[in-house]
């Protein structure tokens, strides 16, 4: 039985290497033709220096041997394709946007607007919409309050975009009672104005833009003039909460188990990364009990709060935040005059929603869900991800499990309304008249985002991408679909290997998978003591990874490592894995870490030999290598 998805890699062994040298050689041909084409009539400076000249040989000889030498350095690279790799979050790359991203990289657009990223900049904003549509969100351009997205470097710009937009429209009631603009109805006083949700901020930028456009040119100047005075992008963070002394710094409430990106987002957008305020989980999840208490500790203190941050597919243990149950706390806050966002890091999850859609956009049922798994998606899963079209903005990473290259994040935000508050004028670019509509107002998005020039070969991958697999569970949701199915397996496997090395070690499921990335905790039998449990999973860590000094050296099966602590899994949950594991609890507060082996199972082949009806396949290869090393190590060979 042959894989139709095989068509969209380059395979483990290479297997379409003929696709891809036939079509990169007849696209780059297009290229050359494109050049040839444009002004024909005029000279070449190539053909100023002739191909025998001693120094138009001797570069031609430095180029090649350079290239010769990457070449044969890049044979120490990890090997991501490989279905023996189940490290870190990579794999195997897409083909469509491979090679549109090889395809583009020629013209080299800049994607800061359109007058040097004129086909790629639509091709980004076709992108961010393609992920509105995953994430339920809306993504007519005709309708007002249509969802925006952009691409950015990665995650961490993403999180850092997501701050900064909160943030902006946050302050943006204070700045308008501070300039006492007139004939629009504003909170009664600053505590109310900052204590605003996203809705209410974005109801009272309406307003305003509806004002300013009745007014005459000159007043409408001078109003735009006071307003900017007063915000907090002008005055800045210590002049804001100095003109409004009521006010405290806003606060971040996420769960223990967020990326440490966003201690690096907190620093750069301000606030400190002591405003970060990490909540206790349960199962790896954000306890939304702790999420209550800390939400009445704010309303009781007067702390305001930017957003809460839920974690769709945490990066160490693949865990699902309850995103739904996020949005409600959310609401009942607002009701109660405690007003913030919720954004949800989707950088490692956010693919997945690809399963939960049909092809018409609409929710999947969990019913008809679950008769293609045999665990997922559990009920709580299914509820974080119909959440999502709640949320107020996200963060999605094409360079995960979207399967392209590395260099590719994304921030969506569910209303692009607010996104004029992010706006930088710069006359060299964004000179002109503004455009009228969606398409053109983002057409200069180089004004809205951190970064100022921008790839866009990368926005032509992920576009070419998501054109040859929709993001709905009939296509891109195929790929994902396997992802799950491999955990499900692996977790099987896991069960299977546990009882197999029960007399000489202890394994277990540290948390049930909410995705496809599966932990193990091990431990040596007869074993009490946590520092000499994480000594023996880090010295089978050392057989399962490179040669973190770049040699060729590569193990049969890669895998990756992370740690457990008390802080962030919780005195509960820690306790009861080292209970299981034979280890010693010891007092609160006083365990150490944990170290644990970390599989992202993200290959598209990991399955392949068992749908083949060849039960041999990587991942329970994967258990039979690590039950050798395993036993190598506790009887003292390792």
């Amino acid at each position: 039985m042959q894989d139709p998805m095989a068509a969209c890699f380059l395979g483990p062994f290479a297997d379409n290497d003929g696709v891809i040298q036939e079509l990169l050689y007849a696209f780059f041909r297009d290229h050359v033709q494109w050049r040839r084409s444009l002004h024909p009539q005029g000279d070449t400076p190539v053909r100023a220096m002739p191909a025998a000249s001693p120094k138009y040989r001797q570069l031609q000889k430095r180029m090649f041997e350079e290239l010769s030498a990457l070449s044969s350095a890049l044979k120490d690279s990890v090997p991501f394709h490989s279905p023996r790799y189940i490290g870190h979050m990579s794999s195997d790359l897409l083909l469509p946007g491979l090679l549109a991203q090889m395809l583009t990289l020629p013209y080299d657009p800049n994607n800061i607007n359109t007058d040097s990223g004129a086909v790629t900049m639509r091709m980004e904003m076709e992108v961010g919409l393609q992920l509105a549509r995953m994430l339920g969100w809306p993504h007519d351009v005709r309708q007002p309050d249509c969802a925006f997205g952009h691409l950015t470097s990665g995650g961490t710009t993403a999180n850092y975009q997501a701050l900064r937009l909160a943030m902006s429209l946050k302050a943006w009631p204070v700045a308008l009672r501070a300039a006492r603009v007139p004939d629009i109805p504003l909170p009664v006083d600053d505590d109310a104005a900052f204590n605003c949700d996203p809705a209410a901020g974005i109801a009272l930028f309406q307003q305003w833009q509806a004002w300013t456009a009745a007014l005459a040119p000159a007043d409408r100047q001078r109003w735009r003039a006071r307003v900017s005075q007063q915000q907090v992008e002008t005055l800045g963070l210590n002049e804001f909460f100095a003109r409004h002394p009521t006010l405290r710094v806003p606060q971040v409430l996420a769960s223990s188990t967020v990326h440490y990106s966003w201690t690096k987002g907190m620093k750069l957008v301000g606030l400190g990364k002591a405003q970060l305020r990490l909540l206790r989980t349960q199962g790896m999840r954000l306890d939304i009990e702790a999420l209550d208490e800390a939400l009445r500790d704010c309303a009781r203190t007067r702390q305001p709060v930017l957003m809460v941050v839920a974690v769709l597919g945490s990066t160490e243990y693949g865990s699902i935040d309850p995103v739904e149950a996020i949005c409600d706390a959310r609401d009942r806050s607002t009701r109660e005059g405690l007003g913030f966002g919720v954004h949800v890091d989707a950088s490692w999850g956010g693919y997945l929603a690809s399963v939960f859609r049909h092809e018409s956009g609409a929710l999947r049922s969990l019913q008809d869900m679950r008769a293609e798994y045999r665990d997922f998606p559990q009920p709580y899963v299914y509820r974080a991800f119909a959440g999502l079209a709640r949320a107020d903005s996200a963060t999605v990473d094409p360079h995960k499990l979207g399967y392209l290259a590395c260099g590719a994040g994304a921030f969506v935000c569910r209303d692009n309304r607010a996104m004029p508050l992010l706006a930088e004028q710069a006359d060299y670019v964004f000179a002109g008249d503004p455009a009228a509509g969606y398409i053109g107002q983002y057409a200069r998005v180089g004004q809205f985002t951190p970064e100022g020039s921008r790839p866009g070969a990368m926005a032509a991958a992920a576009y070419v991408s998501q054109r040859v697999l929709p993001l709905d569970h009939a296509h891109f949701g195929v790929l994902a679909r396997r992802t799950i199915l491999a955990a499900e397996f692996f977790t099987r496997q896991a069960t299977d290997f546990a009882e197999r090395v029960r007399d000489v070690a202890n394994v277990l499921l540290p948390c049930e998978p909410d995705s496809n990335l599966v932990c193990l905790a091990l431990n040596p039998q007869g074993n009490g003591c946590i520092e000499t449990a994480s000594r023996f999973v880090q010295r089978l860590h050392d057989r399962l990874r490179p040669d973190p000094a770049g040699n060729a050296r590569c193990p049969a099966f890669i895998a990756s490592s992370t740690s457990l602590r008390e802080q962030a899994v919780g005195r509960r949950d820690m306790q009861r894995i080292l209970r299981q594991l034979g280890l010693d609890g010891g007092e609160a507060g006083s365990v150490g870490s944990l170290s644990i082996l970390r599989h992202s199972l993200m290959n598209p082949f990991l399955l392949h030999a068992e749908a083949a009806g060849k039960p041999d396949n990587p991942i329970m290869q994967y258990f039979v290598h690590l039950e050798a090393l395993v036993r190598a190590l506790a009887a003292g060979q390792g």
